[in-house]
């Protein structure tokens, strides 16, 4: 990489850090920029991987005021996390390139409109049941598909767990968003060891990408802790819809 070439990726990193800690889909910012840099697309998700890792630590640690009172959720559904991410690694480098790359778009959308309707769902549901500060026995193995999504891919796994979290949990919006950086910070904190390991990253994108997603991580949970329930809602759905066109697009 020459120099341009180095800012774009610190820049793109900056900007998925930031984004990952307010909604989630900051792969998006870095995944197509190493493929335009002609990065193949599997040496491209694995260092993307890696790199973001701090950048969701330091998301978490902003919203760490929001995490308080969530520690055994934290425990349980962060085991599922962990065994998930672990899972999609293992798929990422024994399928062929593009198979579930299929399926991510319509995952997407799905979140999406969960995240619409969750208000009404979550009441509907309530006036069925008593709140469940749990989520009840099928959440965690929602956690652990998501766990699996963000292993393999990464891009909008936060979404898809806070289209979860709110329907699940009878839970205010930014303590939420707290679980799902956490949750999160543990998928990509798993493939990233997982990927070390097992597989062959680019070394010098990985910094680059670790440094911007830690300035962006920090200043976007700054950013995502004063944003109003609509607004935080509003923007994951924005986000989300422009994940699914955009991946939609690159097949064609």
């Amino acid at each position: 990489m020459n120099v341009w070439e180095a800012l774009a990726v610190l820049a793109a990193g900056i900007g998925a850090g930031g984004i990952n800690a307010v909604v989630g889909s900051g792969t998006l910012f870095t995944f197509p920029v190493l493929l335009a840099l002609g990065f193949p697309p599997i040496t491209a998700t694995i260092s993307n991987s890696i790199g973001l890792a701090p950048g969701s630590f330091t998301g978490a640690v902003g919203y760490r005021e929001e995490l308080r009172g969530q520690g055994k959720r934290l425990l349980r559904f962060g085991a599922m996390s962990c065994v998930g991410a672990i899972t999609g690694g293992t798929l990422l480098l024994t399928l062929p390139p593009g198979v579930f790359e299929l399926v991510v778009p319509v995952l997407i959308g799905l979140a999406c409109v969960l995240i619409l309707i969750q208000p009404r769902l979550a009441l509907w549901l309530r006036r069925r049941r008593p709140a469940r500060p749990d989520g009840g026995p099928l959440l965690p193995f929602g956690v652990y598909g998501a766990g699996v999504y963000g292993g393999y891919f990464a891009a909008a796994q936060g979404i898809v767990l806070m289209s979860m979290l709110g329907t699940a949990l009878d839970e205010d919006m930014q303590r939420l968003n707290a679980l799902k950086n956490a949750l999160t910070s543990i998928v990509n904190a798993t493939a990233a060891v997982f990927y070390i390991v097992f597989a062959e990253p680019s070394w010098p994108v990985v910094g680059l990408i670790a440094v911007g997603s830690v300035i962006g991580g920090y200043t976007g949970a700054r950013l995502g802790r004063k944003l109003k329930p609509f607004a935080l809602r509003g923007l994951i759905v924005a986000v989300g819809l422009t994940a699914a066109v955009q991946l939609v697009m690159e097949r064609f």
